[in-house]
């Protein structure tokens, strides 16, 4: 069984001065947490802000490439970067981890086809189309639906995502731009974070109708863990915390993350969040249950969103976990074939399809 999870914010946090190679406190991903979890490949997004564009939002891009790149190479004993499915396998039966890389926000690529080309050289092998703003793309499901979906460029875009065989992800994307690109694409297309809406409200969750296109296509809907998509009733409770409130520390350690005090403040905040009633592993299955019945189980997938989540479920604090799931669904009998094809299966053939 490969175990793959389809999107984590890890370069965002080796910005932050964290060293992956060191089982670090208060990380939901390093490499030896990957390795005790038991999972064997992660795409690492490189998450740029919606509030940046042009080549402020490139020049970001490049340079959290520039830090996977120099992480890579000096665990390089633990792990290589992944390019498709086939290295994904080599890399496992060599014992090594595989990272893979994926851009969250296609803000990064501008309207310049020859930047998308030089990313998939680089080793980009997914994009997700927005983020919680609209850009040059498409509309966001938490934008001002600028588009009413795909802009004219998002259209050329899919056109080229398909032919440089580049997944494309439709996490963050509005209604109108997920049907936009499930009419335009000739290649399955991917969800590759977020849970979904019949269970929990969330802006960010995907609806049965969506659901069933992006599997009509071939392609998969892979569950996030964050609780606040997982259960209407924990962002009652964060609100009622008032901890959101002090989200400014972590603006404040992001600007100083050498600073031991404001490392602290952040960790403190972080140990806050997880002491609040949570959102247990259930709940996760709970959506992949969901998923299952509405898409099929060659369809669904789990893309955790950690390093990018400020709170996790119970009994999931960080990816070393991540037996729990299994052990969940066993007892909710699925099968080692079914759970096979969720771990990381069913991801490795949608990115197998992409380059056919």
């Amino acid at each position: 069984m490969v175990v793959l999870d389809a999107h984590c914010d890890a370069p965002s946090q080796m910005l932050r001065l964290r060293d992956y190679g060191l089982d670090n406190s208060h990380a939901q991903v390093d490499f030896p947490k990957m390795r005790r979890g038991g999972v064997d490949a992660s795409f690492f997004a490189l998450y740029v802000p919606a509030s940046m564009q042009g080549e402020q939002a490139t020049q970001y891009a490049l340079r959290l490439l520039e830090e996977v790149d120099r992480q890579v190479a000096a665990h390089n004993d633990m792990v290589s970067y992944a390019r498709c499915a086939s290295s994904v396998r080599r890399n496992k039966s060599n014992g090594k981890l595989s990272v893979i890389l994926g851009i969250e926000n296609a803000s990064a690529i501008g309207e310049s086809f020859e930047l998308l080309r030089e990313f998939y050289r680089r080793g980009v092998r997914y994009i997700t189309l927005t983020h919680s703003a609209d850009n040059q793309v498409g509309d966001s499901c938490t934008g001002n639906h600028t588009w009413g979906g795909l802009s004219p460029f998002g259209k050329e875009l899919v056109a080229e995502m398909n032919r440089r065989r580049m997944m494309i992800d439709l996490a963050h994307s509005s209604d109108d731009t997920m049907r936009d690109v499930l009419t335009l694409s000739s290649k399955p297309v991917a969800y590759t974070h977020g849970c979904c809406r019949a269970l929990a409200s969330h802006k960010r969750n995907i609806s049965d109708e969506l659901i069933r296109g992006i599997a009509d296509g071939g392609g998969i809907v892979c569950m996030s863990i964050y609780p606040c998509f997982l259960d209407d009733g924990f962002v009652s409770v964060l609100d009622a915390s008032a901890l959101e409130e002090k989200m400014w520390i972590e603006d404040e350690f992001i600007k100083s993350p050498s600073d031991p005090v404001k490392v602290k403040a952040w960790n403190d905040l972080q140990d806050e969040l997880n002491s609040l009633p949570r959102p247990g592993v259930s709940r996760v299955v709970d959506h992949i249950e969901h998923a299952v019945g509405v898409a099929g189980i060659e369809h669904v997938g789990i893309g955790t969103d950690y390093d990018g989540i400020e709170v996790c479920p119970c009994g999931l604090e960080d990816i070393s976990k991540f037996p729990a799931l299994w052990e969940e669904m066993r007892r909710r009998g699925f099968g080692r074939k079914e759970i096979s094809m969720i771990a990381g299966g069913n991801f490795l053939r949608v990115m197998r399809d992409n380059r056919r």
